[in-house]
Order: C-alpha cells, then structure tokens, then sequence
C-alpha cells in the first residue's frame, strides 16, 4: 500500500510540474523576454550559420536527460563531470547565445527567468531564423542543479534501431509520431563521421556497405570519411539545404540519403514509412506535426528548484 501512495504522489508530482507551465509566465515579470532571445539567435545565426542547428540540438539533449530543466548548460566542476563533458554531448556548442540571452534578460528583469526557459525559446527561436514555424512555448521550468555526464548514455544513439528509438522515446512519453516528426530537425545540422561509420565501412560479416544506402551518396560520404579518418571535424551536412528547415530530409530518406543508422531506421515499419512519405510530400503536415511534439518534449519535467543567476553555475 505504501507504494502504490508513493507512485500516486511521484504521479500528481509530475503532472503538477507540468500544468505549472504555462504561455503567459512572463507577461507581467520579463515582457520583453522574447524578443531579447530572438534577438541574440538572430545576431549569433548571423555570424555563425550553424547556430540553429546546435540550440536545437542542444535543448533535445536537455530534455531527454533530467526533463527540460537547463542541466546540459551547467559546467563541470571538481570531480563532477556535467552532461555537456558526456561523449554524445562533446559536439554540442553555441553556449554562448544562452549566456548573452541570459545576461540581457538579468539587466532587464533580474531573477526572474530560468536559463531551462530560455534555452526552450532559444530553440523555437532557431527553428524560425531557419525559415521554419513559429509557436508559442509553454514557460515556468525551474532550472536543475544536478547534471552527469555519464547520465547522457539514455540520449538515443545515431546507431538505433527502430525498437530501441521507440523504446527511448516513449520512456518520456513521446509517440511515434512525435519520433518521426523530431527527427525532421536533423534537416538542420551536421553529422560527423564517428555517428555513421557503422554505414559505410565494415557493414556486417557479408557486406562493407549497408545496403539500404543510395550506392553513389555511399560513396560520396566514404571519401569524406575514409576507414581511418584522422580529420578531426570531418562529415556530412544531414540533408541538402542545411541551413533552411523544410522537409528535404524526409525527402532524402525515401531516396537512400539517409545519415544514421536511427534516420534509416524509421522506414522499417508501415507506419513511421508512412509518417515519413507524408512529410515528405506536404511541408505543412511536418511543420504541424513538428510544432506539436516540440511543444509536448519541452514539457517533459525535471526536477529544477531553482532560477540561476548564471547559466553555467554548478552548485
């Protein structure tokens, strides 16, 4: 019987944190808020065109490990190793634009805004510089002070396959469908070689190339990464029009353009393959999809206490 009350309060706990979101947080503390961070993606996006790519990245990360609560943004510190120092995180950069955001909003309304919220509307903010859909993200989280680099070993990796994506997913209460449509945001970014080396060298005991690969896109990413690649940041743009969100990824996939292991992997049942054609076929079904399971992760709740004044700090 104790246990069945300490799962109902862990239960109502969590819906709690949940319905403490809400669009209008900040009208009356920060009403500038958003456009001050719409302001530094836009300045940073303008000198550094993959940015958006990384804020994206950056607050997936944050939410599937702890819930959204900004814990990929802390520093390690002393024998502490914090999630940004874990191995599927090392790439992950443009900290910065959340510090300048976060800067800016202190001078403006001081302790008030939580860098998990920023880092939230940092993303969007990245999706709509890119061309894509803007929508309107539920704020409130608390920002964490516990963050482990060796937790980051629960991000689904570039490797999965359909199943253990699935299983990842919905272990945060993500659909399939929320699976396809966020793996659209690989339309932005970049892969290295390391993520997709399974692909194209030494395949299986049968084959040095997977087979499901277009035969010359194979190609074409072995010369980028050869066997014992030694250059440091070599790899791949994910799709065509790496800087512009659209639906060329989807679009790529069904042609055997696919990067990861985990990309090719949503083709292999009925419904995520018929997920994918849709999106591919109509951009305004994949940016609605996209909107609606973006606004669903970010609700993912952590157990922040907190707002910090410093983005980086590490108690």
């Amino acid at each position: 019987m104790s246990l069945f009350f300490t799962f109902l309060l862990l239960f109502s706990s969590l819906f709690s944190s949940l319905d403490a979101l809400t669009y209008r947080y900040y009208d009356h503390t920060c009403p500038n808020l958003e456009s001050i961070v719409a302001r530094e993606v836009h300045l940073a996006t303008v000198n550094d065109k993959t940015v958006p790519a990384a804020l994206l990245r950056m607050h997936f990360h944050d939410c599937f490990i702890r819930g959204c609560d900004g814990s990929v943004l802390l520093d390690s510190k002393g024998k502490n190793k914090a999630e940004k120092d874990g191995p599927p995180n090392i790439s992950l950069h443009a900290f910065y634009v959340i510090d300048k955001a976060k800067k800016a909003i202190e001078s403006a309304c001081p302790g008030v805004v939580s860098c998990a919220d920023i880092l939230a509307l940092a993303a969007r903010d990245a999706v709509v510089v890119s061309g894509g859909p803007h929508w309107e993200v539920p704020k409130g989280r608390k920002d964490g002070r516990i963050s482990k680099a060796n937790e980051t070993i629960q991000l689904p990796f570039p490797t999965f396959n359909f199943s253990q994506l699935q299983q990842s997913f919905s272990q945060r209460g993500l659909s399939i469908q929320d699976l396809v449509a966020l793996s659209g945001g690989h339309t932005l970014g970049f892969a290295h070689c390391s993520s997709f080396q399974n692909r194209i060298h030494n395949f299986n005991s049968t084959v040095d190339i997977d087979p499901l690969l277009q035969p010359s896109f194979a190609a074409s990413l072995r010369s980028i990464c050869p066997a014992h690649n030694k250059v440091k940041n070599a790899g791949s743009a994910m799709d065509s029009t790496t800087t512009v969100f659209d639906n060329a990824y989807f679009k790529l996939l069904l042609q055997g353009r696919s990067i990861f292991s985990s990309d090719q992997s949503l083709l292999s049942t009925p419904y995520s393959k018929a997920l994918v054609s849709k999106f591919a076929n109509e951009q305004r079904h994949f940016e609605k999809a996209f909107v609606k399971s973006m606004v669903k992760m970010s609700r993912i709740a952590g157990a922040g206490e907190e707002v910090r004044l410093n983005c980086r700090l590490v108690r």
